[in-house]
């Protein structure tokens, strides 16, 4: 196992971390030293205290202030996991390529997308197969003052669906005409 623990704010450029990060405009970081960094679309920016790649489980692991940011979310929470396969081609392996099999963030989960929904959770995890989301630890999703919650939440991303799940309470405020 390869673990490096380099100083804060590690930056990384990842692939597929969320499905609802892809977008077609690229973004733009400034970098301590004040250089502009451009990122392309899908690309993503993960921070943290440190971070561990196991190149025998297929896990990368972020641990401590966690921030991923891509087109247009953020998730901010203390740990990510993020399960990879390798990908290879007809003769050989892909140098540096991967996909994103499952991410699991946990502890304080903050997801923010630009359009302004929010959802919060003690745990958060990503399917990529199955291109779905599920929120435990008392999850509850935010669009402007509207709000779900419930014991667990399953955002069906593909098909723009979501299941709330025990003790499931919702708080809509219909829009009013002028």
């Amino acid at each position: 196992m390869n673990r490096i623990n380099p100083r804060p704010f590690i930056i990384i450029q990842m692939i597929s971390l969320l499905a609802v990060m892809y977008s077609n405009t690229a973004y733009t970081e400034t970098t301590q030293e004040n250089r502009p960094i451009q990122y392309e679309p899908g690309s993503i920016v993960v921070r943290s205290d440190s971070f561990e790649i196991d190149n025998t489980r297929h896990v990368v692991i972020f641990t401590g202030n966690v921030e991923a940011v891509s087109d247009d979310i953020n998730i901010d929470c203390q740990k990510i996991e993020l399960y990879y396969e390798t990908l290879a081609g007809d003769d050989e392996p892909e140098k540096g390529r991967f996909r994103v099999l499952e991410i699991i963030a946990t502890e304080q989960v903050v997801i923010s997308r630009t359009d302004g929904g929010t959802a919060t959770a003690e745990k958060a995890v990503y399917y990529q197969n199955d291109e779905k989301v599920v929120l435990t630890g008392k999850p509850v999703v935010k669009q402007g003052a509207d709000f779900v919650e419930g014991s667990k939440i399953t955002l069906f991303l593909k098909e723009g669906k979501s299941l709330v799940e025990g003790k499931a309470k919702a708080v809509l405020f219909p829009n009013e005409s002028e």
